[in-house]
């Protein structure tokens, strides 16, 4: 019993940090297919050492919590690059927002539409609140809906092949977050994620 009390209360105080270095390892060819095109554009660096993919769902309040910290880590290492895969799990307005932010694409307002939904306050209840969130950002919304309707297709295919992507992980619910090889299935710190990275460079 005291051995299990100490254990437990090791387990309690060991920084949280500390197990990101222990992060499950996926095979390097199943990492480098999530690169392949088609893609929406990445954030950061166009000559990356590193690649950060993140499955999503703009109403996971984790994925709200870690999206910032990835803002943070763009502008304290310039050789990281962010792929954001929609994976929408929270229901009908998380699909709609989805589509909506892959569709502004061909309006070359993807990336701006991705951060003017994540970065919403509240939950996106209603598609009203997308589309407010999305004009703010400049999205045309006349476009954006011609857009949606003319590549439904494509979206509906990109859905598909993330959905995959995130089960051949073994994620199971947003958000599912890829440093390198490196696979976390939970919210990350801006340190924890300097951290990862390295360890990617290191152990690639």
């Amino acid at each position: 019993m005291k051995t299990t009390l100490s254990l437990l209360a090791v387990l309690l105080l060991t920084p949280i940090t500390l197990f990101a270095a222990e992060a499950r390892k996926a095979p390097a060819a199943v990492v480098a297919s999530l690169a392949q095109p088609p893609l929406m554009p990445a954030a950061g660096a166009k000559d990356a050492d590193v690649t950060i993919v993140e499955f999503f769902d703009y109403n996971c309040p984790y994925c709200k919590e870690t999206a910032p910290e990835l803002v943070k880590l763009l502008h304290v290492d310039p050789k990281v690059r962010i792929l954001y895969k929609e994976w929408p799990l929270f229901g009908d307005v998380s699909e709609y927002a989805a589509r909506s932010a892959l569709a502004a694409n061909w309006q070359g307002k993807f990336l701006a539409a991705h951060d003017a939904l994540i970065g919403t306050a509240n939950d996106l209840d209603k598609t009203s609140q997308v589309d407010a969130a999305l004009k703010s950002a400049g999205v045309d919304l006349t476009q954006l809906e011609r857009d949606r309707t003319a590549h439904a297709a494509e979206i509906t295919a990109i859905l598909a092949r993330n959905a995959q992507e995130a089960a051949a992980l073994g994620f199971r619910g947003t958000p599912g977050i890829v440093v390198g090889r490196q696979l976390l299935p939970r919210s990350l710190t801006v340190k924890e994620l300097q951290q990862l990275t390295q360890d990617a460079r290191s152990s690639p």
